[in-house]
C-alpha cells in the first residue's frame, strides 16, 4: 500500500467504521487444547461472572478532571471480601505462575468497569502496601477472535503479551503506553519528540496490523510506547485492543492509514518521508516478521490451522474481504478462502512469502 496515494478517511469524509459492538464467538475445542499445551489455560481462583455482582458504579474521571469510558464498581463488603482475595490470587497466577509467597502484601485498591468496550472489561488495581506502587490486569469475558488476535500479536509482533483463559474468562496484562489520541495532543509537538521517527513507527504499525488482518485500530486502540535512547528516543506502537482481529468485511478497515482518527499520524508519515524510505520501512517490518514466522512455525501453523476451522465473522464478511483482497493483489488466491482463518493463512503467505524465500536463503 502506497502513502502518497492515500485519501485519509478525515480527508474523503467517508464513514466507513468497524462496528461498535460484536457478537462474541465461543472458544472451541481445537482452540482450548491449544492454549493449555500452551500454558495460557490455567484454572483461576475467580471468573468473570464473580465480578458482575457489584452495586453501584460511579463515573471515574483522568487527571485533567475529564470523564473516562471507565465506571468505578462498587460491592457489598461481604462480596469485596471474597473478591479482594481470588483477584489477589489471579494476579499472583498471571505474574508469579501462581507463587503465592508475594501476595500478603498486596491489596485490591480499585475495580473499575467499562461497558464502552466490546469485551466489556474490568479493570484491577493491584496496590504493593509497602511501597504504594500499583499495578493493572484486566478481566473480561472470552472472546475467540480476541484471543487469536492476542496469540497472533504474540507471536508476530516485536511484543510480547501474558495472557490467561478458563472457562470463559479471558485475564490480560496491563499494556503500557501513552495512548495514541493522548500522545497526539499531548506529546507530538513536543520539542524533544523525534517525528521522523513516529513516522517511521507508524509505517511500520501499519504494515503488521494488515499482514495479520487486525482491525480497527484507530488512534485510542494503541499505545504509543517512549524508551529513552544515548541521544534521543526510541517510539513503538503497540495496540492494545484486539476485539477486531479478523472480523470486519472490508479491507481498508485493517489499514490504520484510513481511520480519520489517525490522521496526524498519515500526514506526518507523507510530510516526513519519501517513497522510497517508506518502501524501505515497510520492507524491514514484513523481513522481521518473516524471522519470527521461522523462529515459530510450528506454533504459529498450529494456530493457524485451528483458526481455519472456526467461526470468527458472519459468512458476508468473509466473501467481501476476499474479494477485496483478490483485487488488491490482483490475484485470485483468496477465493478458496471459506473462513476468517483461512484468509488470515493466506494473507501472511501472500505478504512474506518473498521474505521468507530471502531470509531462509541466506
Amino acid at each position: 500500500m502506497l502513502f502518497n496515494e492515500i485519501i485519509n478517511a478525515k480527508l474523503s469524509q467517508e464513514t466507513d467504521r468497524p462496528q461498535m459492538k460484536k457478537e462474541f464467538f465461543p472458544v472451541s475445542e481445537g482452540l482450548q487444547k491449544y492454549l493449555s499445551n500452551y500454558g495460557r489455560d490455567v484454572k483461576l481462583p475467580i471468573v468473570y461472572k464473580d465480578l458482575l455482582n457489584y452495586r453501584y458504579a460511579v463515573s471515574l474521571k483522568d487527571k485533567k478532571g475529564k470523564f473516562t469510558h471507565w465506571e468505578n464498581a462498587v460491592y457489598d463488603l461481604k462480596e469485596m471480601e471474597f473478591l479482594k482475595e481470588g483477584l489477589v490470587k489471579t494476579y499472583a497466577i498471571l505474574k508469579t505462575e501462581g507463587n503465592l509467597n508475594f501476595i500478603k502484601h498486596l491489596d485490591v485498591e480499585r475495580i473499575d468497569f467499562c461497558e464502552f468496550g466490546n469485551s466489556v472489561p474490568f479493570r484491577i488495581r493491584i496496590i504493593n502496601r509497602i511501597n504504594d506502587n500499583y499495578d493493572h490486569y484486566y478481566i473480561k469475558a472470552a472472546d475467540a477472535s480476541r484471543i487469536y488476535g492476542l496469540e497472533l500479536e504474540h507471536l508476530l509482533s516485536p511484543n510480547r503479551i501474558t495472557f490467561l483463559h478458563h472457562k470463559n474468562t479471558l485475564v490480560e496484562e496491563h499494556i503500557p503506553g501513552i495512548p495514541g489520541d493522548v500522545f497526539l495532543q499531548d506529546y507530538l509537538n513536543l520539542p524533544e519528540t523525534n517525528k521522523i521517527r513516529i513516522a517511521k513507527e507508524f509505517v511500520k504499525f501499519n504494515e503488521r496490523c494488515f499482514a495479520r488482518l487486525l482491525g480497527d485500530m484507530r488512534s485510542y486502540n494503541f499505545v504509543v510506547d517512549i524508551t529513552p535512547d544515548i541521544e534521543d528516543y526510541q517510539y513503538r506502537l503497540r495496540a492494545i485492543d484486539f476485539d477486531q482481529q479478523s472480523y470486519e468485511g472490508r479491507k481498508n478497515l485493517y489499514l490504520p492509514q484510513f481511520y480519520k482518527e489517525n490522521f496526524e499520524y498519515v500526514d506526518l508519515v507523507l510530510k516526513s518521508l519519501s517513497p522510497d524510505v517508506i518502501e524501505q520501512y515497510q520492507t524491514e517490518e514484513r523481513t522481521t516478521m518473516a524471522y519470527r514466522v521461522i523462529a515459530g512455525r510450528k506454533q504459529i501453523m498450529e494456530l493457524l490451522n485451528i483458526m481455519i476451522k472456526d467461526e470468527l465473522s458472519e459468512n458476508y464478511k468473509v466473501k467481501i474481504l476476499r474479494d477485496e483482497l483478490n483485487a488488491h493483489f490482483e490475484n485470485t488466491y483468496f477465493s478458496k478462502c471459506k473462513t476468517m482463518g483461512a484468509i488470515v493463512k493466506r494473507q501472511l503467505k501472500q505478504m512474506l512469502q518473498k521474505h521468507l524465500k530471502q531470509v531462509q536463503g541466506f
